[in-house]
This record gives structure tokens, sequence and C-alpha cells, in this order.
């Protein structure tokens, strides 16, 4: 035995509730999404009233000296071992024995009914019926938190006055015997202090019945909760925030995109803190690990926490979050199906955040070449096989990099490596040789669709709006064979893989993709291209990669063809996106002698943002009079306005308006901006905050829009443009005048 590392230790099961109570033994579960169905935990419970082993537990006693307690729990001892296997198990048994509620899988709270019935010495899921009848304990928690005398008295007093002795007796015993299994005797394999994290995860695939995997996220996680417990919930509650959208004003991190998972983030906050990819690195450094002695000490594990504190509140900041997702956005990305891999959204964001908060990229300029990224990334499948090699690398590229241009230059420079002629060219048809239904390279072109303002197929409705949650149910299109899988089949070329290749399909009206059928493309088209001019369908079938004639191709050459148009389409709509537009650099700015000026045609104050300082209450026409000017600066020459100064130049500061912080502020005018007048329009606004005269105010800085620039009024769209030191809305006819000498 002098080999093994671990050491086996019986257990009485009122031992194990009792340190897991102290500390002594951490249970993050009890706080986390529990998995068992009910049913699962009501079989456990009857195979220990049976006397049938329930298994074993795997601990492991870190061997981690510390004189905290675990989180908020005002628990009286720190967490000598965690669990590494049982702890659905324990956390079955503490939340029944204890009444403690747990949370399900959708972050709800509630508690493990579990029912008993001791003449019939049988167990059930607690529901309305088994409430209802007197046999049963309807919750046997009671009999661990109450006396056992007094559930067996009461008990006793609900029974039919007919029941035999010998069946009441029979009844009571079995309460005791129920009561009993506090005592259940559970073997634990203690591995010691000594065992790396890596011979763990050895160990419990080895002995675990499902083979299940721990990952190195599992083990960081599980660190903090000994040590750091509220970042740990903290954590969670932003992931569990994230599934449902807000039910009031409240900044919440819902998004179209994804529903991110603790892990997940964890690995964003390691790469923004430690600049690691590969969480084995981290995971050593957070227990304390001397890289140079091997040694571990509290001090280093301090120093390493802390710099995870500071990390996490750059992920986790709202802030940050929605202004990536406008990136997201700004690549031609509108909801989660088009995104084929959540790791490269993630890193994407790790890079956002590294760009904003190291190296003080400028707004604009880091939103265009994070979407730049973002694009390039989706579109080659970049980290897909072995995602933390190529992140470690890109991660890598940053070690040398000392300014916000560097920065920008660095990304762009990656970009123009991956994205060669000949991806255009071969590489990129090849992958769209393909009946994946996620496939890289298809969901790119969509995107692309969205950025060339495309519209669907036979239909004036945009892609953009087509792809959008927030605008379209995702009902009104579907994905359209061009060539029907039932027509292939008459040809003899269906099979899945044949009849769903990447270029065989095409968003279409839902209502037309129900007529075709199961028509021949030379049947059907006729009657979709005579609602639409000869221009019209030139231009849709331009951007949805469809050669003259194609309905009448044989379809393997209708492919090939079909392709080679669609990476052109891709390029294009990639070559949009690459333009960058130059913005100037704010820091340089004396921002009081521009205020000093006063109001001018690219210049105008405004003393709040929502309040109506007359009222003091919040008032919808303070918005939209912000909104307004903003439309009118973009419409015409850009500009730039101040909130928390009056027309005069009075200072007034952006306290009036109660927001907590100005990042609350700022995602404020964010989100109005984007609901508002078009999430495409944040890459030619610049909010950021300076100090006026003892107060601080808003900045935000506009650049000239490179299409149009529309304000929601209730139902109506309402076109502004700057004339002197006033905002002018246009009239309808004004505005196709304005409009047709503007921009085309």
């Amino acid at each position: 035995m002098s080999n093994t590392v671990f050491t086996p230790i019986p257990y009485e099961l009122r031992h194990l509730l009792n340190d897991i109570e102290l500390g002594v033994i951490g249970l993050p579960d009890i706080q986390r999404p529990f998995v068992w169905p009910n049913a699962k935990v009501r079989d456990l419970l009857d195979s220990m009233y049976r006397g049938y082993p329930v298994g074993h537990l795997l601990f492991w006693r870190h061997g981690i000296k510390d004189d905290r307690t675990i989180g908020q729990d005002e628990k009286r001892k720190t967490p000598e071992k965690v669990i590494v296997d049982g702890q659905q198990r324990l956390t079955s048994l503490y939340a029944v024995m204890t009444g403690r509620p747990i949370v399900d899988r959708n972050w709800r709270e509630r508690t493990i009914q579990i029912a008993f019935n001791p003449m019939e010495e049988r167990f059930d899921v607690a529901n309305a019926a088994i409430r209802q009848n007197k046999s049963f304990i309807g919750d046997i928690s009671t009999i661990w938190s109450n006396s056992i005398v007094r559930v067996s008295i009461d008990y006793k007093e609900t029974l039919p006055s007919n029941v035999d002795p010998e069946t009441e007796k029979r009844a009571l015993f079995a309460i005791e015997k129920l009561y009993g299994l506090k005592n259940f005797p559970f073997q634990a394999l203690e591995l010691s202090a000594s065992v790396t994290e890596e011979d763990i995860a050895e160990v419990f695939v080895r002995i675990n019945s499902k083979g299940t995997s721990l990952k190195q996220a599992d083990f960081i996680l599980t660190l903090m909760s000994v040590f750091w417990d509220q970042g740990r919930k903290d954590l969670e509650q932003f992931c569990r925030d994230a599934k449902t959208p807000a039910k009031d004003a409240a900044a919440s991190p819902f998004n179209r995109f994804i529903e991110p998972k603790p892990d997940q983030l964890l690995r964003v906050t390691i790469g923004v803190g430690f600049r690691r990819a590969q969480l084995r690195h981290c995971y050593s450094l957070l227990r304390g690990k001397d890289v140079e002695t091997g040694g571990f000490s509290k001090e280093n594990r301090d120093r390493q926490f802390e710099e995870l504190r500071r990390a996490q509140e750059l992920t986790l900041n709202m802030r940050h979050w929605h202004d990536f997702m406008i990136c997201v956005r700004l690549a031609g990305f509108r909801n989660g199906k088009m995104i084929s891999s959540q790791t490269n959204l993630l890193f994407s964001y790790t890079l956002y955040l590294i760009g904003r908060t190291e190296y003080g990229v400028d707004a604009v300029a880091l939103r265009r070449a994070i979407a730049q990224w973002f694009f390039m990334s989706a579109a080659t499948g970049r980290f897909t096989g072995s995602p933390e090699g190529a992140m470690e690398f890109d991660l890598g590229r940053l070690r040398d990099v000392r300014d916000a241009d560097g920065f920008v230059h660095e990304l762009k420079k990656v970009c123009r490596t991956a994205l060669t002629g000949d991806f255009w060219k071969t590489t990129l048809p090849n992958a769209l040789a393909t009946a994946a239904p996620r496939s890289p390279s298809f969901l790119a072109y969509n995107a692309a669709l969205v950025l060339l303002e495309a519209p669907v197929l036979y239909s004036n409705t945009p892609m953009a709006d087509a792809l959008d949650p927030s605008v379209s149910s995702g009902r009104e299109v579907e994905k359209h064979h061009l060539f029907p899988r039932r027509h292939l089949e008459r040809i003899r070329l269906g099979g899945a893989k044949n009849t769903n290749q990447n270029a065989n399909f095409a968003y279409v009206d839902r209502s037309d993709n129900a007529r075709v059928g199961d028509k021949a493309p030379e049947a059907y088209v006729p009657n979709l291209e005579e609602r639409f001019s000869a221009e019209e369908i030139g231009r849709m079938y331009r951007f949805h990669a469809l050669p003259d004639g194609w309905e009448r191709m044989e379809y393997r050459k209708f492919l090939a063809h079909r392709r080679d148009l669609i990476a052109k389409i891709t390029k294009e709509g990639y070559d949009r996106l690459a333009d960058d537009v130059g913005a100037e650099d704010d820091h340089d700015i004396d921002w009081t002698m521009e205020i000093s000026s006063g109001e001018s045609g690219d210049r105008e104050f405004k003393s709040t943002l929502r309040i109506n300082l007359h009222t003091g209450a919040k008032d919808g026409r303070m918005e939209l009079g912000v909104l307004k000017t903003l439309a009118a600066f973009l419409n015409t020459n850009g500009g730039t306005l101040f909130v928390g100064v009056a027309d005069d130049g009075t200072p007034v500061g952006i306290g009036e308006d109660g927001f907590g912080s100005e990042d609350k502020m700022s995602l404020h005018l964010v989100n109005i901006v984007s609901q508002r007048m078009g999430v495409e329009t944040m890459a030619q606004v610049r909010p950021h905050f300076e100090d006026y005269e003892g107060v601080r105010v808003l900045v935000v800085r506009c650049s000239k829009a490179r299409r149009p620039v529309y304000v929601k009024d209730g139902r109506a769209e309402r076109f502004f443009v700057r004339a002197g030191p006033a905002t002018r809305e246009l009239t309808a006819r004004e505005v196709v005048d304005y409009v047709e000498a503007t921009w085309t």
C-alpha cells in the first residue's frame, strides 16, 4: 500500500454533513445547478434504506493552509478537502436531510421533497396527491430537522383508527429506521496533497463509470469556491442573468449570441489577467506556486487571486460586454445560430478587453479591428482542432506590442496573413463543398450579405432584419433548397450529402418556400422573378451568388460555380468591413477650449441625458433631443455633443442624471443609440468622459455616417441634419433629395 496516492477513510453520513456545515469539506454545489432528477434522489435514499452500497466518495486534501473561511456562509473552519467525485450524492443528501434549497438547471431555487410511506416502506417524489395522502410523510426532511419522537407521534395521529397495532408498530419502526440513515456508512478515498491536478483528472476518469473527464476549469472553479467564493458566485450569476432579458431597465448581460457558461468566461478572465489560454499553467499559479522554487505560498496565492479579481471585474463589466456585442454585429452576425464557434466569440472578447483596458485603443478603431478579427477567425475556423494552442500562439503575438496602434496593427496583420488571395480563390470554395449545417464558411457568407445590405432572395426584406431576432421572429424566412430535395431524388442525385450542400441553400420568404415545393428550378423561378425588375433580379442574383441561367444548369456544375461566387461575395463583404475610417485622437483636444467656444455647426450642449431639470423626473424628450443631435451630426459632417453642459456653457455635470457610475451612463447611451438609430451607428459614435470646471461631462464624438441615419420615434422614423448651430428635421421630399446628393 506504500505506493498508493490515496487513503481509505470510513465516514458516517452525519459526520460528512457536519463537516460540510462547518466548512471542513467544501461543497459548492449546494449553490449551483443541481442536475440529478428528484427520482434519482429517491432511488439513492431507497438504496441506502435497504442497506445497499451507493458508491464511494473521492476527496482531495489540497494541503493549502489559510486563516479565512469559505465565502459568505460564516463557516467556522477553512476547507481541508474538496470533493472530486460524489458531489451530486452529497448535495442530494445534504439538501434532503437539512431541508436546504438547491437551484435547478434554470437557476430557480427549490427544495428537494422526497416522501416516505412508513407502512409500505416506500419512497416517492412528493407531489400534490402524495401530500394529501395521510399514509405518507410528505417531506422526509422533517425527520431530521425535528424531534424523531414528535414526527412519530404526529404520524401516528394521522393513521386511520382501523389500522391494526402490528401495522402501526412496523410503521413507527420504519420511521426510526429512516432516521437512522444519518449513520449510513460511506467509504471515502482521500487523495494526498502531493497529487497533481493532472493525476486527479486521470483517477477520476478511471473510476467514474460514465468516463466523464475533469477539465482544468473545474479545478480553478473549485479553488475559487475555497478561496474566493464570491468571485465564483458573481461569475455564475452573470451567466444566469445572460439567459433571459432583464424585466426592467436594469443592465443585463442578456444578448442574442451566447448564453455563456462559467468555465467559458473563466477562460476570458485568465486570458485577460494572465495572457494564457492553457489553464493548467494558471491553476498552479492560483495555488500559489513559485515558478522558481516550485514551492507554494499563501503570499503568491493571494497575489495571483488579486490579479484574477481584477481581470474578472473587467470581464463581467456590463459596458465592456455589450460594447463587444456591437463588434460582433458590426462583423455582420445577427444571432447565435450564425456563430459556429463560441470559443472564437469569447477569444475575440478576450482580445477586445486587452485592447480596451491595457492598450487604450480608440473605441471606434477597436470595434472595427475586433469585428474584422472576428469575421476572419469565423470564416477560417481558426479555433477548431486545438483551440488552446492556437489562442496561446495569438496571445503570444502581443508580447512585443507597446501601444494602441501596435495592437490594432498586429490584429490586422494576422487578418491579412490568414485571408490571402489563395484563401479566397481556393481554400474558401473548397471549404464550401460540404453538407455541414453550421459550416463556418457559409455562415461567414451570410454575415457578408448583412454587411452588403443584401435583401432576402426574391424579397425586399433585408437579410440583416431577417436574421436579427430583435427585429424578426425568425419564422418569416427559411433556408431554401435551390434545387429541391425531391427534385434531386427524381434525377437520381438524392441523399443528404448531395442535397444539403451549402451551395444549394439560400434564404427566401417562408411563403415562397412553401410555394416552390418540390418543383424543378426552371419551373418555379419564372414565377418568382416576375415580381421584380430585371435590374432588381440582377442585384439579387449577384448578392446570392447565382450565375445567369442557374436554374437550367446541371446540378454539380451549379454547385461548383456557385461556390466560387459565394467566395467572391464573402470577400466583398469582408473588404467593406476592413475599409478603415480614420479617427481623430481625442486625447490631444483641449475640451475646455472647445466648450468655451460655444455651440456651432459641429458642437452642441445638453444639460442632461434623461432628466428634465424643471420636473426632476426622467423625460423621454431629453433622450430624443440627444438622439436628434447625434443623428444630425452623423447625417452632416460629424460633430461633438457635450452632455452635462448648459446651453450657455455653464457646467452642470452628469450627476443630475442619477446614474450609479459613468459605465452605466455610457451603457445607457449605447443602448438607446443602438435601439433607436441602429447598432451600426455606434461605429461612428465615440462616447467618453472629461473634466470641465470641477464636474464630469459626457463627450460624444461623431464622424460622418456612411449611410443615412434615422431616429425611431414611436412608429415614425425621422431624419435630421445640422443647419448652422441648430438641428433641423427634413421633410420626406427633402430627405430623398438630401440622401441622393450626399450618399449616391
